[in-house]
């Protein structure tokens, strides 16, 4: 069957970005900064042998200049094509007290994602809605039947519930996966013509996924220079020692009591 067969998929999260730029006003059209455009760089090198039939962002900028960068230069490169269903999470509003505060209610988000009604901070998407979308969407590019190389630009959130979609753990072990900016995944599909009433839209089976490498950063190959998540880079903090959420949903408590 056309598209049976051994696809890979490499999935990178977008270059740095600085989401308290004095001049943005809008956290969706944020843009690559000069770290980010140096990561990205650093990522079309490491790809640069690999001949894409595919390449997928998620539509926002900060992933169309990532992509962009990846593929420049190359003479064959195929159109990108943006993808909705691959944007990042919806966070909703949340009002926090502090750089701090809004920075731990983030970098702990994905540890509870399979508990029912679990959302994306307090008023963001739940984590189940987005699992479906994100699956869904990945589900339909993987129906296309020509192609063998994928590359996908997303986010954080994002590929951390494709990698756990890959792996078969779901939503309760998104929150193992870090992604650091300007990331690689590498995951292999095996396809195979599809048993009666299990079929993808091509008539294709996912046979097995298999993750053969994760959160490859080209520009520190062994993260020497990376001792923080990256969420606490973005807002320069650091989280190593303490869970800065149980002093905070301890003030709520006190103060709602």
């Amino acid at each position: 069957m056309d598209g049976a067969g051994r696809r890979r998929i490499y999935l990178m999260r977008h270059g740095h970005v600085d989401y308290f730029a004095p001049e943005l006003a809008d956290p969706r059209i944020v843009r690559l900064t000069d770290d980010g455009r140096a990561q990205a760089d650093a990522a079309g090198l490491a790809l640069s042998g690999i001949e894409f039939d595919l390449v997928v962002h998620s539509g926002l900028p900060r992933t169309i200049e990532t992509a962009s960068i990846v593929l420049s230069g190359r003479a064959n490169a195929p159109a990108m094509r943006s993808a909705a269903g691959l944007e990042e999470l919806k966070s909703g509003w949340l009002r926090a007290g502090s750089r701090e505060e809004l920075a731990a209610r983030l970098a702990f988000a994905f540890d509870a994602a399979d508990e029912p009604d679990a959302k994306f901070m307090p008023d963001g998407e739940s984590f189940a809605s987005a699992e479906l979308r994100i699956v869904a969407t990945l589900n339909q590019l993987i129906a296309e039947p020509n192609w063998r190389r994928a590359l996908i630009v997303a986010h954080e959130g994002v590929n951390r519930i494709i990698l756990g979609w890959a792996c078969g753990g779901g939503l309760a072990s998104i929150g193992a996966f870090e992604q650091d900016l300007g990331c690689i995944n590498v995951i292999d599909l095996d396809l195979t013509p599809a048993p009666l009433g299990t079929a993808l839209a091509s008539g294709l089976f996912i046979e097995r996924a298999i993750i053969k490498t994760m959160n490859v950063t080209p520009y520190d190959y062994l993260k020497a220079g990376l001792p923080k998540t990256s969420l606490e880079h973005l807002f320069d903090v650091d989280f190593g020692r303490a869970r800065p959420l149980r002093d905070i949903a301890a003030r709520e408590k006190s103060v709602a009591g």
